[in-house]
């Protein structure tokens, strides 16, 4: 995702109210969240590359190998098995160092959709049967805010749940087409990519951190 700097936008009102604020300071952590998930993202698929093609290139070796040069079974078998490899276990390492840092920055993301989701409690109770709600900056509803925020952290939860299984699997699969799957399905973020992106201007445009 293309980041882009915040605009200076001048509030719609001299002084916020509280729950205006709260959502306007939850857009910013919004942006700067997936800021940081893509440079996580990138970095990890980074060492997915490294994986993939060391991966690639022991499977190589073990096809080329003579069955007749291989040792016995049970052989000095923690050594010579043919896909063990140092730096293919320091890179898993890497990359599950980067998963840890990708479930953080998810945490705070749920975090952020509950938070939104006790402004709208809030509001519900202030104005119980009263329809007749202001908005707190342009067009949305406050409830909107909880919505737009609830499918950005489903979005990054279940591509979460991808990336662990791509970390899990990819040092372990023995097929070469299955391993370059796994790769792009780390690169090409299929929960999140195009709808994110939308959601998180959307909302920044609503709440004055973009200009049109």
């Amino acid at each position: 995702m293309e980041a882009k700097a915040l605009g200076a936008a001048a509030p719609r009102k001299p002084v916020l109210p509280v729950s205006a604020r709260r959502i306007k300071d939850n857009a910013a952590d919004w942006h700067n969240l997936i800021l940081k998930w893509e440079a996580l993202n990138d970095a990890g698929f980074a060492i997915a590359n490294s994986i993939a093609n060391l991966k690639i290139s022991l499977l190589s070796k073990d096809k080329a190998e003579p069955e007749s040069s291989r040792p016995a079974s049970g052989e000095d078998e923690g050594k010579t098995y043919p896909y063990y490899d140092k730096e293919l276990e320091t890179l898993c390492e890497e990359l599950q160092a980067t998963l840890k840092g990708l479930t953080k920055i998810q945490v705070k993301m749920e975090k952020l959709s509950s938070t939104t989701k006790g402004i709208c409690e809030l509001e519900n109770y202030y104005y119980g049967e009263d329809s007749r709600r202001p908005p707190l900056f342009h067009t949305w509803p406050t409830a909107h805010f909880y919505e737009v925020s609830s499918k950005l952290s489903g979005m990054y939860r279940r591509e979460l749940l991808l990336k662990c299984t791509v970390g899990a699997e990819l040092a372990h699969t023995v097929d070469q087409d299955l391993i370059l799957s796994y790769l792009s399905m780390w690169l090409h973020q299929p929960y999140v990519e195009r709808e994110g992106q939308l959601l998180l201007e959307t909302m920044l445009l609503e709440t004055g951190h973009r200009v049109l």
